[in-house]
């Protein structure tokens, strides 16, 4: 397929192994150089149809289906780039990894238009509009805006595709440290939870049976008077899952306004949620080499500890 594949026509089979997959995510799989952006662009004109009916990008495949249509040209960005210091880990050709910020949000979203993450991405590269989705360039996981810590971009649109890839087939692996109000009754643990909007507040995800499953591994680090620093692996990545799981079990993640419980004592302490993707370990998308990113605790969490020790 050429680098421009606008007006192209498809026609697919959906593999048995790729049910569960999102449909705009299979599509970019399956088509080199294409984006999410120009995807999202066919599939709501649809000019994209699953059997012969229009679908969302966000709708999960069974496995067997039939993708039809025609491809369009994606919109231009309206993302503009913005100088915002950014603190690199590791970059190349394929792979930019960061340590984020707390405080910094990283795309674009409701009141959030400018001073993300991604506008930043784009002054540091501009070519990273071509790559993935308009709104996040380059971005293939993310972070909660008062959460820090490791952070992986894909610069082109192939390392972009392998990257997400792994990221779906849960062949990354993430590590995080938490410090938790209360104390632990054992030294490690398990959650199996599955998680899903809130019924009620929709800005809120919670614990379901109809939720999608998420899993989250923890082990105590250190104990304090009434918080505990613990070090968590999760091996899916549903959104705020560390904060909802560790909420769920009674030790929601100290300084957490969403799900911390009302007038903790301590709150003020903590000027933010104490939450630090501290190691994220993938495979480089070129060279297939295993690589280990480590982000030191940002000072503002390495203070709090230091003041409670």
């Amino acid at each position: 397929m050429t680098s421009d594949p606008s007006g192209a026509e498809l026609d697919l089979v959906v593999e048995r192994d790729s049910a569960g997959l999102r449909l705009d995510q299979f599509l970019t799989l399956r088509i080199p150089g294409q984006s999410r952006a120009s995807l999202a662009v066919a599939l709501k004109a649809e000019a994209i149809l699953v059997d012969g009916q229009t679908k969302k990008s966000a709708y999960r495949l069974r496995g067997g289906e039939r993708i039809t249509g025609v491809l369009l040209a994606p919109p231009p960005s309206q993302l503009a780039a913005e100088k915002i210091p950014l603190t690199i880990l590791y970059e190349d050709d394929a792979l930019l990894v960061i340590a984020k910020p707390p405080g910094l949000v990283v795309h674009p979203g409701s009141g959030n238009i400018t001073g993300t993450l991604a506008s930043g991405l784009l002054y540091h590269c501009a070519t990273l509009a071509q790559v993935g989705d308009a709104a996040r360039p380059g971005l293939v996981h993310r972070l909660d805006k008062d959460t820090s810590g490791v952070l992986a971009v894909a610069k082109h649109e192939h390392a972009h595709r392998l990257l997400v890839a792994q990221f779906q087939r849960r062949r990354v692996r993430k590590e995080y440290l938490a410090l938790a109000h209360g104390h632990f009754i054992t030294k490690t643990g398990r959650i199996d939870a599955p998680i899903a909007r809130h019924p009620v507040n929709r800005q809120k995800m919670t614990v379901l049976p109809s939720g999608r499953q998420a899993i989250t591994n923890w082990r105590v680090e250190e104990e304090f008077a009434g918080l505990t620093l613990v070090r968590l692996h999760i091996e899916t990545g549903r959104t705020h899952q560390i904060r909802v799981h560790l909420a769920s079990i009674g030790h929601a993640v100290a300084g957490d306004q969403v799900y911390g419980r009302h007038g903790q004592a301590g709150a003020s302490r903590f000027p933010r949620q104490m939450l630090h993707a501290e190691r994220l370990t993938l495979t480089h998308p070129i060279s297939g080499q295993e690589m280990l990113f480590v982000a030191p605790l940002w000072p503002d969490f390495q203070a709090v500890l230091d003041d409670l020790q």
